[in-house]
């Protein structure tokens, strides 16, 4: 009696689960019939359909959007989930995945006859809550159709995301991630993904806290579906925008990542073993869960020293980097998502690598900064025309460090600062038409160059002996703000090293100057604060000691958008700081005073006056409340030391010489210069 009062309760429970995955199913066919798509069949799984945005009816008054895009209309992207972070990519959402069709095998192929049959009067769609019950159901197809629908019904919809979390259906979402069906695993990653991508930080830190980031890194592991990691590294890369799940990633991903993900799939390891094959450009495969597991990556090494470092010490991360670089490179395709990751990842991680790598002590150098290199050699930078009058060596005949050769190949974090990555940098600036890729490139350029080490001495000599410096003064006049200040800023450690300052003072103070504000080649083109400051502190580096340099700016129109910018009641206090250190140094050469006289110039005009600040309490307000408003005193040559403390380099420039990636910080992944770490 008791055996056949189970089986009917069994009975019954399989009834009611079959009534409820036919309403679902319903509610997908009836999306199909709306379309105008014909009847779905086994072999139709998952098929992609065409790009097309339709209207989608209500789950609820509440809960459901008036419009959707339909599931089966999206092809998955290529692209990487925070396209839209770095400013170059707008209005694109990506990674919308196809719903699976209705599984029809076992005890639910009787509803094969029952999907082709318009739905009776009295059907309705199921509403929310309903859809998340149905994923903690016996059967693996409602599970599956279930997760599928949610990925549906949350994509560009952060109501129902946050409906979704509010109804406790993240936990089941994870949950199911452990399930054994490929099927299920697969929906409920793709619900996730979803999910994660946005602005809202809440939906993140739930997934976080019901152990998500572990879940998806044992699928990771498991899995060999091309598919299924691009769809857990999608999801990941979106997790990793939010900074409370940063080191969850790092310490809990990173090795899967690189284990399964970027090293086997890089071609590293296949093109170390030499031969000829192994110089030839390769395809690389896996290119989507490459790009979204770099972009990952690039948004957690930009959290704090400790991530780095972990990064730096992953065994075959930097090879497998370094290799896809070159390997893009080689291939002359050096403008897409992938390498623009890779680099922003590598510029994050030269980021005080003087400082935070083991060892960095015995590369540590107590002489000045700007010593000159010790080995003569002709070599051109700017060009080997020499012009009438012109000194040997004016035309960029350059002096070469000597480099000790290594006893054993570079690996691993060494590979950051070794001179020869210096030829992979200039070739992307020399490339490269992506503006995220070129500021990289500085970028690392900038970082390897910084502090007193000796490898930051080698690598200011090998740009220069690659021509990377007339490149870079180059680009100073390409149109976007953030590569102009990248370029500033490299070009500034660059010129701590005599012979390089030399020949930018000569040859790169023009296209400085050509980026103040004032004058007609700025017309429609107007730099941040930010980067006028960077430019500002890169002519006072270049001008030092230099009366050459100084006479080329006066004849590059350069003082009168200096005196400009000084006494312009507009300009914050920082660039006015900055402008008056370049007068400074202009009038400290006393050779130029009466030349600088005949222009119609007076001695007041190269001194500083202070603005009050905007807010009180501000950095330049006296101690009983009132304005600093003053004139700094003018100085000789020879008193040229004292401008240091005239003027604090943190009145000029952030961060004196190292640049951190840190777009993603300030936005989400739904998305690598900026001058410092300000928590890419």
């Amino acid at each position: 009696m008791e055996q056949c009062e189970s089986a009917a309760a069994l009975l019954e429970s399989v009834r009611e689960q079959e009534v409820q995955f036919e309403q679902l199913t319903r509610a997908l066919e009836e999306e199909r019939r709306r379309v105008g798509l014909p009847a779905a069949s086994p072999s139709a799984l998952g098929r992609p359909f065409p790009h097309t945005q339709v209207t989608f009816p209500n789950i609820s008054a509440q809960n459901a959007p008036n419009k959707c895009w339909s599931v089966w209309m999206l092809r998955p992207y290529c692209r990487s989930c925070e396209d839209t972070l770095d400013g170059d990519i707008a209005g694109v959402e990506p990674y919308a995945w196809s719903v699976p069709m209705t599984m029809e095998r076992g005890s639910m192929a009787s509803l094969d006859s029952t999907l082709r049959k318009a739905p009776p009067a009295s059907w309705r769609q199921p509403e929310l809550p309903e859809v998340i019950a149905m994923l903690n159901y016996r059967l693996d197809p409602v599970k599956t159709n279930a997760a599928a629908f949610l990925q549906h019904l949350t994509f560009k919809n952060d109501k129902v995301k946050s409906e979704v979390r509010r109804l406790k259906g993240i936990p089941a979402l994870v949950s199911l991630l452990d399930h054994p069906s490929k099927d299920v695993h697969h929906s409920a990653c793709g619900a996730l993904k979803n999910i994660s991508y946005g602005r809202d930080p809440d939906n993140k830190i739930a997934i976080k806290n019901c152990d998500g980031v572990t879940t998806l890194v044992r699928l990771l592991r498991k899995t060999h579906d091309q598919d299924l990691t691009d769809t857990i590294t999608g999801t990941l890369w979106n997790l990793s925008s939010h900074d409370s799940v940063k080191m969850e990633i790092v310490d809990h991903a990173l090795h899967a990542l690189a284990d399964e993900v970027i090293v086997p799939h890089s071609g590293w390891e296949r093109g170390s073993n030499g031969g000829e094959e192994s110089c030839k450009p390769r395809h690389l495969e896996w290119e989507t869960a490459l790009t979204n597991t770099a972009g990952c990556l690039r948004n957690v090494s930009s959290e704090r020293s400790e991530a780095r470092r972990k990064l730096r010490e992953c065994s075959g991360l930097v090879d497998s980097l370094m290799y896809i670089v070159q390997s893009q490179i080689n291939r002359k395709d050096v403008d897409n998502k992938l390498v623009e990751n890779c680099v922003c990842l590598l510029r994050n991680l030269s980021y005080q690598v003087h400082r935070e790598v083991p060892g960095c002590e015995r590369f540590a150098e107590t002489t000045q900064l700007n010593q000159g290199p010790a080995t003569a050699n002709k070599g051109g930078c700017f060009g080997s025309r020499k012009g009438k009058g012109k000194k040997d060596g004016d035309d960029g005949s350059g002096d070469q460090v000597d480099i000790p050769k290594r006893t054993t190949p570079a690996k691993g974090y060494e590979l950051l600062f070794q001179p020869e990555v210096v030829r992979v940098y200039t070739s992307l600036l020399r490339e490269s038409k992506n503006p995220s890729v070129l500021e990289a490139a500085a970028g690392a350029i900038q970082n390897l160059c910084a502090g007193r080490w000796t490898y930051g001495r080698y690598i200011r000599a090998t740009v220069r002996l690659e021509k990377g410096l007339p490149m870079m003064a180059e680009l100073l006049a390409h149109g976007n703000d953030r590569v102009v200040r990248a370029m500033s800023g490299a070009l500034r450690n660059l010129a701590i090293d005599n012979r390089n300052c030399e020949l930018l003072g000569l040859h790169a103070v023009p296209h400085l100057v050509a980026n103040l504000p004032g004058g007609q080649s700025q017309s429609g083109r107007a730099l941040s604060e930010e980067t006028v400051v960077s430019v500002l502190s890169t002519l006072a580096e270049v001008l030092g000691n230099s009366l050459e340099a100084a006479k080329t700016l006066r004849t590059s129109q350069g003082i009168e958008r200096l005196v400009l910018i000084s006494k312009d009641g507009k300009r914050s206090d920082r660039e006015v700081r900055g402008a008056g250190q370049v007068l400074q140094l202009i009038w400290a050469h006393k050779e130029l005073r009466r030349p600088l006289e005949k222009d119609g110039w007076k001695k007041t005009d190269f001194m500083v006056h202070l603005n009050p600040s905007n807010t009180t309490n501000g950095p330049h307000t006296r101690a009983n409340g009132t304005y600093e408003d003053s004139t700094t005193p003018l100085l000789d040559r020879g008193q040229c030391d004292d401008l240091c403390n005239l003027f604090p380099s943190s009145h000029i420039t952030s961060e004196a010489y190292s640049t951190l990636d840190q777009r993603e910080r300030r936005h989400t992944l739904d998305e690598t210069t900026d001058t410092l770490p300000v928590p890419f």
